[in-house]
């Protein structure tokens, strides 16, 4: 059972003229974590094993999987289950202010919601500079490679993607671009009507928080597209040579030792075109049968630790000179935007 310190709690490390891999690795560095217990808890409750997350997010380097210029670090485990973030010393505060919210509500609710799943938060001095991390389940596939990807807030002011964004091999686009490319998404009845009552009930509790500026993010695994990629890798492969001398590597064995969040699965589960594992991809959804398109949805909830306070105060009044009082801008009161965003939501679905 936690107990109030529990949330105030931290565990530190130091590591002082280490010589274990010192060509990756600093020989002086700290690591502060906070509020072990509780993050222990919390990846209990969304059915991750300790060992298994510990193997996920050390056994080899973590790999960017965006371009980073000029914005906070995200990373990717190298098995693709973990996503570690960097964040300010104001998001480590913010998170400390919800934690125990937070905590009580995935317990009422076992687990299961659309709201980001954390699972630590660190701090690591490296030459006396603080770096703050946040990990967070990967809301997107470790195995299917999403194609289109999305950040909805349900405002149409300035939610575009800008050219430069629309560049890059995956960009992020935005809710003008989902109206303009008259995107959907095809669930069926049964799944859209569990997905909003989840999605209302998520958005409830941030708004009782008064946070806002959430995001829906959205990523499209086209099932046939990836087929013709794979297809295509197997062309190439093939006239690379016969692949002798090339070590097949695989993540994860069935055995005694942790094989990481993902590791059974892809020894021991061959899951064939758009098939995945719901205890793994916990935000996934299949495309109905009959759709148009053959097509694996991920959806949830994205930073969440944005509270109303006096910037943001600021920032509508501004917003609303600018703009006009009944323009669609994103810096709201948390009720209004709550109700702008599952408004917009609502209409996603075909």
């Amino acid at each position: 059972m936690l107990l109030p310190d529990d949330f105030k709690a931290n565990s530190k490390i130091k590591v002082s003229n280490h010589l274990f891999n010192k060509e990756n690795l600093p020989s002086h560095f700290k690591i502060k974590e906070y509020c072990p217990q509780v993050f222990r808890n919390l990846r209990e409750r969304f059915g991750i094993d300790d060992q298994d997350y510990q193997v996920s997010l050390t056994r080899s380097p973590p790999c960017s999987e965006i371009d980073n210029r000029g914005e906070p670090l995200v990373l990717t485990s190298y098995d693709k289950t973990l996503v570690v973030k960097q964040i300010s010393s104001e998001d480590v505060a913010d998170m400390h202010s919800i934690l125990s919210d937070y905590h009580q509500y995935i317990v009422k609710c076992h687990g299961n919601s659309l709201l980001p799943q954390f699972l630590g938060m660190y701090r690591l001095t490296v030459d006396g500079e603080d770096t703050y991390v946040l990990v967070m389940r990967n809301l997107f596939s470790h195995r299917l490679v999403v194609h289109t990807k999305y950040d909805l807030k349900g405002s149409l002011v300035s939610r575009e993607a800008s050219e430069k964004e629309k560049e890059k091999e995956l960009p992020t686009l935005k809710d003008m671009d989902f109206l303009n490319k008259s995107q959907k998404v095809y669930i069926s009845e049964e799944q859209r009507k569990q997905f909003m009552e989840q999605l209302k009930r998520d958005v409830e509790f941030l708004v009782n928080l008064k946070i806002m500026d959430y995001s829906l993010l959205l990523g499209i695994h086209d099932v046939h597209l990836a087929e013709q990629e794979e297809e295509e890798e197997e062309k190439d492969d093939d006239t690379v040579g016969d692949g002798e001398g090339f070590p097949v590597v695989t993540v994860g064995s069935y055995g005694t030792s942790p094989e990481g969040i993902a590791g059974y699965l892809n020894s021991h589960k061959p899951l064939g075109p758009g098939e995945f594992d719901p205890y793994i991809d916990v935000y996934a959804f299949k495309s109905v049968e009959g759709a148009s398109r053959k097509e694996v949805y991920f959806m949830g909830l994205i930073d969440i630790l944005t509270q109303y306070d006096a910037k943001k105060k600021a920032a509508h009044a501004a917003k609303t000179v600018k703009h006009g009082a009944g323009a669609e801008i994103s810096t709201v009161h948390p009720e209004q935007y709550a109700k702008r965003f599952l408004d917009f939501v609502t209409n996603i679905f075909a």
